[in-house]
């Protein structure tokens, strides 16, 4: 017997028993970006390697360590995208999107990074990734974080925190890093191997270890609101007074700077304290440099990422979004000849009613056997298809959620009776 061949490490199958979760997050992720007017954009999940190291930054855990990277047979230097932004910013440009100004677009589907595995951390992982191009003010920003609140509501989800704060301008941040670099540069014996390496390239990194041993002297560190240029401040106090105004409770987080290189003024994350460790849902801020150095014209820009794997994690965690799609309607067929019949009146059922789901029993089976089949699907009704019922030009309709007596219907109105009963409509 041949060995079973397992997954990849850090990937992971999503089963049909788990497919409720992932299918009740992606409509309503549709509805509430229709509802503020973005538009679903796809990209390709390989792009050149240069993309991701020109916009995600060389000194970015990403670039260093977590890249899925390859030379194809044409010497083409190619990345597994992981992230979304670059590659967005990317097609805009490449496909003349930005010539009226201003966009709003969204996307799903999956990013690879070569991370260590663990619960809510894979190395094939989705995303949910919002993006708007064109807008200067404060006012996306909220509308941004606005959407991802929305969302998070609609899907019914507690126990989550906003968290906010402004990087400044990249000219702010020149006076800042001095700062840094003089502050670490102080305490670099107690400095873990990463933000030692970080210290030369780019300390701001350091305020993003997840090292346990570096959170005191983080702590300690100086902080980058201090430091901010009078613009930025204005736009951030004006960012936290529209969040007010909607009612959207933040918290200041003065050391979030997170972790791609192209972020400028407003950052923010979405927490939760229910999944451990792997405690950020959401996350994302402005890059307003970021078009300009990936070739465009200088366009200001913002998003978030929303990971699809934690999401679902928390909705099983707090008992929402578990209905599955089960069949309205189950088709016994009790007889040695009622097979073609019954494919026939599937189809027939099928094309009167588009939103009809109907399952046939496939495989034979007993009469007894077939109704354990129908009960276990889930279907409110059965229809029975025999030899005798073909023969009369009917079938039997049994409820399978109610009590009530089974009755028998003309083959001719069958159509018509399961329209009235499960209020279907037609194409």
């Amino acid at each position: 017997m041949s060995k079973i061949i397992e997954p990849l490490r850090g990937v992971h199958d999503v089963l049909p028993a788990q497919i409720a979760a992932w299918q009740h997050l992606e409509r309503i992720t549709r509805e509430v970006f229709a509802g503020y007017g973005y538009e679903e954009f796809r990209v390709p999940v390989i792009e050149q390697t240069q993309l991701f190291k020109r916009s995600i930054g060389d000194f970015t855990d990403i670039v260093e360590k977590e890249m899925f990277s390859f030379v194809d047979q044409g010497e083409d230097h190619i990345t597994l995208r992981p992230e979304a932004t670059a590659g967005i910013v990317r097609a805009v440009i490449s496909n003349g999107m930005l010539r009226d100004g201003r966009l709003r677009v969204w996307c799903m589907g999956p990013m690879f990074r070569r991370e260590r595995p663990q619960a809510g951390r894979y190395r094939q992982f989705h995303q949910i990734d919002a993006e708007a191009f064109g807008f200067e003010g404060p006012d996306v920003d909220a509308e941004m974080i606005l959407l991802s609140a929305r969302l998070l509501r609609r899907l019914g989800l507690t126990r989550t925190k906003l968290l906010v704060n402004s990087l400044g301008t990249p000219e702010s941040r020149v006076a800042y890093r001095e700062q840094l670099t003089a502050y670490f540069s102080a305490h670099e014996t107690a400095l873990d191997e990463d933000s030692k390496r970080r210290l030369k390239g780019n300390p701001l990194r350091i305020l993003d270890s997840k090292n346990p041993d570096m959170q005191r002297i983080v702590a300690g560190a100086p902080l980058l609101l201090d430091s901010l240029d009078a613009q930025s401040r204005e736009h951030f106090e004006s960012l936290c007074a529209h969040l007010r105004s909607a009612g959207i409770e933040y918290h200041v987080e003065p050391h979030l700077v997170r972790g791609l290189d192209y972020y400028t003024r407003t950052v923010f994350e979405w927490t939760t304290d229910a999944l451990g460790s792997q405690s950020t849902l959401c996350a994302g801020g402005r890059y307003d440099g970021l078009v300009a150095q990936l070739g465009g014209a200088g366009t200001p820009g913002i998003g978030w990422a929303m990971g699809q794997e934690r999401i679902v994690m928390l909705l099983e965690k707090q008992g929402l979004g578990r209905q599955r799609d089960r069949p309205q309607v189950y088709l016994v067929l009790a007889g040695e000849r009622t097979e073609i019949a019954g494919f026939k009146l599937a189809e027939q059922l099928r094309d009167a009613w588009p939103d009809l789901a109907l399952q046939i029993n496939l495989g034979g089976g007993s009469f007894k056997t077939q109704f354990k089949r129908a009960d276990k699907s889930g279907a409110r009704f059965a229809i029975v298809l025999g030899d005798d019922e073909e023969a009369r030009g009917v079938v039997a309709l049994k409820a399978l959620r109610e009590e009530s007596e089974q009755e028998e219907c003309p083959l001719s109105e069958i159509s018509e009776r399961l329209g009235v009963l499960l209020g279907l409509k037609g194409g």
